[in-house]
């Protein structure tokens, strides 16, 4: 197995209040994918909705990566003050988050 070289995976799982209408939701996503073009350490951004048919999302609707070169650029990120103020917006519509960040691993088998 090999660890990718700095490379970090930023994914937020999140279940938005109930009563957020689907114009609010997705002017949020936008708002979080426009991130990439204000915040240079975020390379990229991905996002989706539950399709799983094995009903152990726990209650989580949505997912959300980004991608960052090193663990200082997620630092970086979490402290920028555009992050910050999308933060702050992007939380209180939410019922319920989860934020994990790992460097992937490449399994050669």
């Amino acid at each position: 197995m090999e660890e990718a070289k700095g490379v970090v995976k930023h994914v937020v799982l999140a279940k938005f209040k109930d009563g957020i209408a689907e114009n609010k939701i997705e002017e949020i996503i936008k708002g979080f994918a426009n991130l990439v073009n204000l915040i240079e350490p975020m390379k990229s951004f991905n996002w989706g909705k539950d399709v799983s048919s094995e009903n152990l999302h726990q209650g989580f609707t949505h997912i959300f990566e980004s991608t960052f070169e090193s663990t200082e650029g997620v630092a970086e990120y979490v402290a920028h003050p555009a992050h910050v103020d999308f933060a702050n917006l992007f939380l209180s519509h939410l019922e319920k988050v989860i934020v994990i960040d790992y460097k992937p691993t490449a399994v050669s088998v």
